[in-house]
């Protein structure tokens, strides 16, 4: 997952779809809801957007009405984590987040065992799973540990900072996408799979409502899988009007800005404060309006750089290849 050009190695698609066959479930139809097909999963080097992930595991979700996509002993059903935001949100603060995510998984989770442990000046959130072999590419494990990082982080407004994540399996190859996915040290090989920080993050306060919950809950699991696993208020409201809006090339800072009723130099500064600036949010756009103008053939690559705004083709070209690591015309033939 990309801090970079907010793509995702095709690796957890390709885990996905095995899931999907090892229990019977239609992979060609996870596949086609994601707008991807069988000869791309062949890449391993592919890179996807997390738009593409995200629908994929929604539809695993909704398919499988398990929330742990068949890779656990026993499911979590479908609105199990919908049921536990909507209790977290109303706790007081981080160290309160962590233990009711701690116990309630426990009450109604067999598959793992999460503990919330303090040491002197440490916090460890630790996870087991009952059954480790049904998770054999340690997908499962992977997702819920940027779960369990990227939703409390979301509930108290920041980043909470990790002194390093530890895996309870080898390094694997794609493990280039662990500095991505936690913004610490990852340690393999380990007894146990845990996320370990400072405990100066404890008495954090949770600023989000259940009116945030609801937009969060919607997206979800898209802003797990972005760069930025929450979005503070500016940076959610224009993409929010770069996404809804029709003629995406033309759309312009100070169109935005008077929308939301503020200066473009006012913009920019809360934009920068937020760390991303309204080119790098049009860039992300751009690029998933990309990869869904090229899954259909009758779009001349020409006519997609001029609808999203590029000065020419060869210009387009090298951005797509940046965002997903292929030319565009390979990845339409793909």
């Amino acid at each position: 997952m990309s801090s970079a050009r907010h793509s995702v190695s095709i690796h957890f698609a390709r885990t996905l779809v095995a899931a999907a066959k090892r229990n019977d479930i239609d992979h060609q139809k996870l596949l086609r809801f994601a707008g991807l097909n069988e000869r791309m999963l062949e890449n391993p080097g592919l890179r996807i957007t997390p738009d593409q992930l995200s629908r994929m595991m929604q539809e695993m979700w909704r398919v499988s009405d398990d929330e742990f996509m068949c890779m656990g002993s026993h499911p979590s059903r479908h609105g199990v984590f919908t049921l536990m935001a909507k209790q977290a949100v109303r706790c007081r603060n981080l160290r309160a987040v962590y233990h009711h995510l701690g116990h309630f998984y426990n009450l109604v989770a067999d598959a793992l065992n999460l503990e919330f442990s303090i040491t002197d000046d440490e916090v460890r959130f630790t996870m087991r799973l009952t059954d480790p072999d049904r998770d054999p590419d340690c997908t499962l494990r992977e997702f819920l540990l940027l779960l369990w990082h990227r939703f409390p982080s979301w509930l108290i407004g920041q980043r909470v900072p990790l002194k390093y994540v530890s895996l309870d399996f080898p390094e694997p190859a794609h493990n280039a996408e662990h500095r991505l996915m936690y913004p610490c040290t990852a340690k393999y090989d380990q007894p146990e799979c845990a996320l370990v920080f400072g405990t100066e993050m404890l008495d954090e306060p949770v600023v989000q409502t259940p009116r945030t919950l609801s937009a969060y809950l919607r997206r979800a699991p898209l802003d797990w899988f972005k760069r930025q696993a929450y979005y503070q208020a500016y940076t959610r409201r224009v993409m929010d009007y770069l996404e809804s809006g029709e003629e995406l090339a033309k759309t312009s800072m100070d169109e935005i800005a008077e929308e939301l009723h503020v200066t473009s130099r006012t913009l920019r500064r809360k934009l920068a404060e937020e760390g991303t600036s309204f080119q790098e949010l049009k860039d992300d756009v751009r690029r998933d309006a990309a990869i869904h103008y090229l899954s259909q053939p009758s779009i001349p690559i020409s006519q997609i750089s001029r609808q999203l705004g590029f000065s020419e083709p060869a210009a387009f070209t090298r951005a797509f290849k940046q965002w997903t690591g292929v030319p565009p015309g390979i990845y339409r033939r793909s």
